[in-house]
Formats: structure tokens, sequence, C-alpha cells
């Protein structure tokens, strides 16, 4: 027998058009104004977190930052729909739903500086370091829902993840563990259309990603991820869903990444400029802005509040990456193991050693220019 309440609809859900107007939809009603009024402060922190972020990778302060520029309603969405004990297992490309779910900024991107370690307390906050591996996070979040279930708690889960990362076996692997042991985990994933350069008509054949959470037994549903009203609805409902014992669901979020997979990456030669621009009308930031001014709810002075705000983050972020840290390059070797190994030593030593030669070599290239 078809299931087919585990189905999604044909058509993302949607609550608020590309021109800012209100759309109907009983199952989904539209957040309130103070919620939706949160949202948008959201929307420009993160767009302004966006930009500085590629200036500082610029400035050659970040070693590599992927933008989630023109996906921040589904960043914001994520962050805002958990509870206070739930967590978020986030992909390298979240940074601003992690620094929502209150990360400081300047620690957020201490991982894609390119530090050792992931740059905050993920117990503190409840966020897990982001994940660069494809996927990997899926299975370590339903690990973490599982115990959860087991310890007796109400924690949710909400694991993100890209079209890109439908293709690893970690997902089906997260997907088909969390519905047969019915774990409270909500899969999120953000369909921006491209796994780097493969197309997503190159990833999957189904109708959308959405139609596979029924082959594990859990609901799917597709969301306009550039309709932050529909991403808060939509994902709120399945995180409801899961803390109140209905299980795992699968959100599909249809939005688009407008700029390239990081600063490493040419987009120009897999995608036309005419597709990227088709896109701009669909803009999360001004959709929800449009919608806000037309109820009365937005102003000038909340704009300015807010704008102050998005820049006070940025004026942190340039403080906190424009600072040359004390590097202690035994700090490689010093938190692998909770005892150093003796392979480790041995690794530890060699460097150290050539640390040495080079700075001896150094000394006396300064002193004689290299020549005895």
């Amino acid at each position: 027998m078809l299931h087919t309440d585990l189905l999604p609809r044909d058509t993302a859900v949607q609550l608020i058009d590309e021109n800012g107007t209100p759309i109907a939809d009983a199952p989904y009603p539209l957040p309130d104004g103070e919620t939706l009024l949160a949202a948008y402060r959201g929307l420009v922190e993160g767009r302004r977190i966006n930009d500085q972020a590629g200036a500082l990778v610029r400035q050659g302060r970040l070693a590599v930052y992927p933008s989630s520029q023109g996906q921040e309603a589904c960043q914001v969405g994520a962050a805002m729909v958990l509870g206070a004990e739930d967590w978020l297992f986030p992909t390298y490309r979240d940074s601003v739903a992690v620094i929502a779910r209150g990360v400081e900024p300047a620690d957020a991107l201490v991982l894609l500086k390119g530090d050792w370690h992931s740059g905050y307390d993920v117990r503190a906050h409840r966020v897990a370091p982001q994940a660069t591996p494809l996927a990997t996070q899926l299975l370590h979040a339903v690990g973490f829902a599982q115990a959860a279930k087991h310890r007796g708690e109400e924690t949710v889960v909400l694991a993100l993840c890209g079209d890109g990362a439908t293709s690893e076996g970690d997902f089906h692997e997260a997907m088909n563990f969390a519905a047969v042991f019915h774990v409270p985990v909500v899969f999120f994933v953000q369909n921006n259309e491209f796994a780097i350069s493969v197309p997503l008509s190159r990833q999957t054949a189904a109708p959308s990603l959405a139609h596979k959470a029924i082959g594990y037994g859990m609901p799917g549903q597709r969301v306009d991820g550039n309709d932050v009203a529909a991403v808060l609805a939509v994902l709120g409902e399945a995180v409801e869903r899961a803390r109140t014992g209905g299980g795992p669901s699968l959100v599909e979020a249809h939005t688009y990444r407008m700029q390239a997979h990081t600063n490493a990456d040419d987009d120009t030669r897999y995608r036309e400029r005419a597709e990227v621009q088709a896109w701009v009308a669909r803009d999360p930031l001004t959709r929800l802005r449009a919608h806000l001014t037309a109820t009365g709810a937005l102003d000038a002075d909340a704009e300015e509040r807010f704008a102050a705000g998005a820049e006070e983050i940025a004026t942190a972020m340039r403080a906190a990456l424009n600072t040359d840290a004390e590097l202690d390059p035994e700090d490689l070797f010093r938190h692998v193991t909770a005892t150093r190994s003796p392979q480790l030593d041995e690794q530890w030593h060699l460097l150290r050693d050539e640390i040495e030669r080079s700075r001896l070599a150094d000394a006396d290239t300064a002193t004689n220019g290299g020549h005895r």
C-alpha cells in the first residue's frame, strides 16, 4: 500500500511570493509579525556576514569561505525553529546558521581560517562542528538523536546538508537508521541546484529530493527556500513532530547558490550568468522586506537599527581576523588522543627538528647572505 501521506507536495510550500504578497495555505499559517521581523533581522545580519567573510578571504584573512548568499532564509529559519535544548548539525556552508544559533562570529570562522579546532564550545551552543566531508554529519546527528531518545530527553536534532550530500552513502544510512529506529531528527536539504559544478539533473532522477523520504518510511516536504516564512512554518512543523514522538522527516528547500562554490571555484565554467540573474528577483531579503514594509511592521528606524547591528557583527569579524594568532606547532599533535602515542611523538620530533633547521637557515641568510 502506498502511504501517500508521506509524499511531498508537487510544488514547494510558499507563504510569501517574490513580490512580498502573502499566500494563504491552511496547513501552514503565516508566522506572526514579530517572528517575521526577527527573521528579517537575521537575514540582514546573514547577508552582511556573507559579504564580510568574502572580503576577508580576498584579504587573505580567511583560507576559504563557502558563501550562503541567497540561502539566508534557510540559515536563519534553521536556527529559529530550534529550542534551547535542541541541537544543530551544520555543514561548511552553514556559518550564518551557526552564528544565528548564538556562536560568536569570530569563533564560527576559526575553522575556515585554517585552525586545528572548530572554534567554539559545541556543548555550550548545542551546535556540532561544521562538517566539510559531505553527509558525515548526518550519521552523527542520527546517533546523537538516538542517544537523546534513550535518555528520555525532548531534544530534537536538525541535520543540515546540501543536494550533493544526497548522492552519498552516508545520506542513505542516516535516513534508513533514523526511520527504522524512529529517532527525533529532521533532515534539512538545502537544494541550491549544484554540487560544486554538478547540476541536480546529474544527481537524481527523482521528482524531487523530498520524494526520497517515502522510500525510508518518513514524510517528506518541499519548501520555497527563499521564503523564510515558509521555511519557518514547514521546518517548525517537522521539529514539533519529532519532539512529540512522530519520528524523523525530510524537508527539501528549493533555493540557489548565488555565488561560486567557494573562493577557489570559477562558476562561469558550468552555469550561465542569465541563470544566476534570474534568481535575483527571488532574493529572500528583499522579499521579506517588501512584505513587512507593506504590512507596516518594518519602518526606516527598524531598518537602520538592523543595519547597525549587522555592521557591529562585521566589525567584530574584521577585528578578530585581522589579529595574528600566536601559533604553537605542537598543537597539531597535542589533542589527537588523550595520551600521545609514540608515533605522534615521533612525528612531532621530526617537525620540530625541521622547524629548527629552517630557523637556523633563515638566521644564517640574514647574517651572512647565505654565504660562508
